[in-house]
């Protein structure tokens, strides 16, 4: 389930695309500090946004810097590091380990196996360091797992359970802003579970695989119907990201929420239009 939370690039200054690419070579270089190569190797934009956003509201100490790796190898990259891009770096991780643990149980490819059985050993030792948050993560990943395999896929149960998990991983600590956090995590997690139900819809049919959508998929409304799903999920997300008081990088942030964030379903849409376009002018 990554690949979602995105900036749309067309939309954005060159100055606020640097500032963003830089938390996301920051939150790579935390990857390698702590995790070695292999942490390196999951790294995801999807976590960017979750550090930025931290760093936005509360403003931790930020070290800027810049480097050369792999990836960039003839040029200098600008690097911003601080207490939430290591968290972002842990979180990454760990969400890594689930989605192994997830794409094993649902392809059976052995390198999912043999990079979950890696990871897994690394998140646990996230527990030493975030205690009973990681404890209620990985019992409502689970539970989530659990009622996958019991075949459930309706809307309130697993995009909930997801949901839930985002608004863990979003309100990092206990405190006045808590609760906006895990409200705002829980929308964008289930706005992410539905996205992904949405792309995997024809895939889930020719398996037999449960899927959220299955009796919408051959409705007349079914893409209104889903647009309109996801818009309430995304507007009750946006709502509470407007009610925190941060004002560095918001321009960031709101391109992420506001339009990032709708571009892998506007291409998956335009995809599946274009096919029953063809497949009306076969028939």
């Amino acid at each position: 389930m990554f690949g979602y939370i995105m900036v749309n690039k067309a939309e954005m200054k060159f100055k606020e695309f640097d500032i963003y690419h830089s938390y996301y070579c920051g939150i790579c270089r935390d990857l390698k500090r702590k995790y070695g190569a292999w942490g390196q190797l999951v790294l995801s934009y999807d976590m960017t946004f979750l550090a930025i956003l931290l760093t936005g509201l509360y403003e931790p100490e930020t070290r800027r810097g810049s480097v050369k790796c792999v990836a960039h190898p003839f040029e200098r990259h600008e690097t911003r590091n601080n207490l939430y891009t290591q968290y972002a770096a842990d979180m990454n991780v760990l969400f890594a380990y689930y989605k192994c643990r997830d794409d094993w149980e649902d392809e059976r490819k052995i390198q999912k196996l043999l990079l979950g059985k890696l990871l897994e050993g690394k998140s646990e030792k996230l527990k030493l360091v975030y205690g009973e948050k990681i404890r209620r993560i990985g019992s409502l990943m689970e539970e989530f797992f659990e009622s996958e395999k019991a075949g459930r896929r309706d809307i309130d149960t697993l995009g909930g359970l997801f949901g839930r998990v985002m608004g863990e991983i979003t309100a990092v600590r206990e405190d006045e802003w808590a609760d906006s956090l895990r409200r705002l995590g829980f929308f964008l997690g289930k706005f992410i579970y539905l996205c992904d139900a949405y792309e995997d819809i024809e895939q889930d049919i020719k398996k037999g695989t449960p899927n959220p959508f299955l009796q919408k998929y051959e409705s007349i409304g079914f893409e209104e119907e889903s647009r309109t799903i996801l818009m309430m999920m995304m507007s009750e997300c946006c709502r509470e990201f407007e009610r925190l008081p941060i004002l560095e990088n918001v321009e960031i942030l709101r391109n992420i929420l506001y339009s990032g964030v709708w571009g892998r379903y506007e291409a998956v849409r335009e995809k599946r239009s274009r096919g029953r376009q063809g497949e009306t002018a076969e028939g």
